[in-house]
């Protein structure tokens, strides 16, 4: 009986609006949640706005390989309005959200105020430095294709000037790469640094030799990919180890500076540093005033609302949701686009007075996780695939997720070309090279440890969380 009367006055609550009239519905985030949310809604009697603070919706798990020079951002990044161009009832707007006043139902931006009637919050998650947000600067994480482009000028720059550095042991420190966080995006973003000096810039350069460079993948953990079964995570540490990345667990980075990083108490010179050890949410919950949970993200009712605003869906890496065995939900992208999906299929049951959906129900379809060429790991339900049969079928699952033919054709084309020829054809710098990465420290001054410190000397900070599954 409680339960009859709690959904009928949660259903009064939400649906405000006569049935003759139109809802306004506010997507904030043109994410995996977002679109899904808005793909949803296209037969729903509803006005869509759907905001966010850029004008293209990125492929996430394949932002690593802009950040290596394999692929080029317009590969993984589409226009939000050419996305949903087919879709008459949705208006995209960019805009940067600055709050929500949830008393007049109001999205507040710098570029004016949206009301709504149904509200869908997808917006997403940001690094997680731990309380150490002066490392920010110096180990940029991978969120945004502005990220990625940035990590890949560092990459490069670093070989650049080292092969104008005359000192070898300067030369040593800026072909030294560090890559914090032993997560799937960590695991990933090593293997391709790695696979990237080895293959495609030896025959680049004269003086330096990229061949040489030194890759650590440093995890506070006991052991890489947490998530997987501890037989893959040997694989996958063995597999890294092999393209002579150095794999350190177990110890935690302690500083991060201009050219260098402390892991434990030794001081290592980098070139460029690179942070997938953690996220946290967005501000929602601040705007909201709702309930979070560590991580900041706002925890919600089995039907994605906010408790006490049930016209508010919280989607993907803002919301705090467990699935049926009461773990919660992974922050990656299949569990985003089954959010959204839900919110909009909710929104549109309530706009057209349809009996609502029943609670959101996670489902997990498997962990992927590449290491490099010709090497990954893939765990389904029944299957656990690595080596070359998981290469080829991450390649295939990724490529077959990407939106657009166009670019499923680019991404497929230049994997077959990189795999041809070892190249990366993407290798250009195209920021401002001002700031010379020569600030990192040479090993063995100041009481550093030499290049040949042993990798167990390094460690890391709390694991990654990854964006696709």
């Amino acid at each position: 009986m409680a339960d009859t009367f709690l959904k009928a006055e949660t259903c009064s609550k939400a649906d405000t609006r006569s049935k003759t009239e139109t809802w306004r519905v506010v997507i904030i985030g043109g994410g995996f949640a977002g679109l899904e949310a808005a793909k949803a809604l296209a037969q729903a009697p509803v006005a869509v706005t759907l905001l966010d603070r850029q004008n293209h919706h990125c492929f996430q798990p394949l932002l690593y390989q802009v950040a290596t020079a394999a692929l080029t951002p317009a590969d993984i990044a589409w226009p939000i309005r050419g996305v949903l161009s087919g879709q008459r009832n949705v208006r995209v707007l960019m805009a940067n959200v600055e709050g929500i006043d949830t008393g007049r139902r109001v999205v507040l931006t710098g570029s004016g105020a949206f009301p709504y009637d149904q509200l869908i919050v997808a917006t997403g998650a940001t690094h997680a430095y731990f309380g150490h947000d002066d490392w920010a600067p110096h180990a940029p994480g991978l969120k945004r294709i502005e990220d990625a482009t940035e990590i890949r000028r560092r990459i490069l720059l670093a070989f650049e000037h080292a092969e104008l550095e005359e000192d070898a042991a300067r030369r040593a420190a800026l072909t030294t790469f560090v890559v914090v966080g032993g997560g799937p995006t960590g695991v990933e973003m090593a293997g391709a640094i790695a696979d990237m000096a080895r293959d495609a810039l030896p025959r680049d350069f004269r003086t330096v030799d990229p061949a040489q460079t030194r890759v650590l993948l440093v995890e506070a953990g006991p052991r890489l990919l947490a998530a997987f079964p501890e037989s893959v995570s040997t694989y996958a540490r063995r597999a890294l180890e092999r393209r002579g990345v150095e794999v350190v667990t177990g110890t935690a980075v302690t500083a991060i500076g201009p050219g260098a990083v402390t892991i434990g108490e030794q001081s290592i010179g980098a070139g460029a540093v690179v942070w997938a050890a953690g996220v946290a949410a967005s501000a929602a919950a601040d705007w909201l005033g709702a309930e979070r949970d560590r991580a900041g993200r706002v925890k919600v009712g089995p039907d994605l609302t906010v408790p006490g605003l049930p016209e508010i869906v919280v989607v993907g890496d803002t919301a705090a949701v467990a699935d049926a065995s009461g773990k919660p939900v992974p922050g990656i992208a299949p569990a985003a686009k089954q959010m959204g999906r839900y919110a909009g299929t909710l929104v549109a049951a309530r706009a057209a007075g349809r009996p609502a959906p029943g609670p959101f129900r996670y489902r997990h379809h498997g962990d992927l996780a590449t290491i490099g060429r010709k090497e990954a790991v893939v765990r389904l339900r029944r299957l656990t695939l690595t080596g070359f049969s998981g290469w080829a079928f991450w390649g295939v699952a990724h490529v077959y997720f990407l939106i657009g033919l166009r670019n499923r054709i680019a991404v497929a084309f230049s994997w077959i070309w990189d795999y041809a020829t070892f190249g990366r054809r993407s290798r250009l710098i195209t920021q401002p090279a001002d700031a010379r990465p020569a600030e990192a420290e040479p090993a063995g001054s100041s009481g550093q440890p030499s290049a040949a410190a042993p990798a167990r000397e390094a460690g890391i900070s709390p694991q990654g969380e990854r964006v696709w599954g």
